[in-house]
């Protein structure tokens, strides 16, 4: 061994691991959302099944999904999750999405 060079302990190869592991799957869940657009129809198709005026809710689930490739988990609520499509707005300023 060279002087004032000393092996990798233990402690470090698993901190080093443990970060390599972290970035990447931070990586996976943030495209874990991301769809493809003909994705669209059977998400929106779920996540308007519960309200009683489904064609406004399929159009305008449609065209959120269409522009920010994402639909919330579930029949209501749960946008965090999309935050394109928790964030566009109407221009009276409510929600665009379903």
């Amino acid at each position: 061994m060279a002087l004032g060079t000393r092996p990798c302990s233990n402690a470090g190869l698993f901190l080093i691991f443990s970060l390599l592991v972290f970035i990447t799957f931070s990586s996976v869940a943030e495209g874990y959302n991301r769809l493809h657009p003909r994705d669209c129809s059977p998400r929106c198709t779920y996540r308007c099944s519960g309200t009683s005026h489904k064609k406004p809710c399929m159009f305008f689930c449609l065209k959120c999904c269409a522009t920010c490739l994402c639909v919330p988990p579930g029949t209501y609520g749960n946008k965090q999750a999309c935050p394109c499509y928790n964030n566009w707005k109407t221009k009276e300023g409510g929600p665009k999405c379903p």
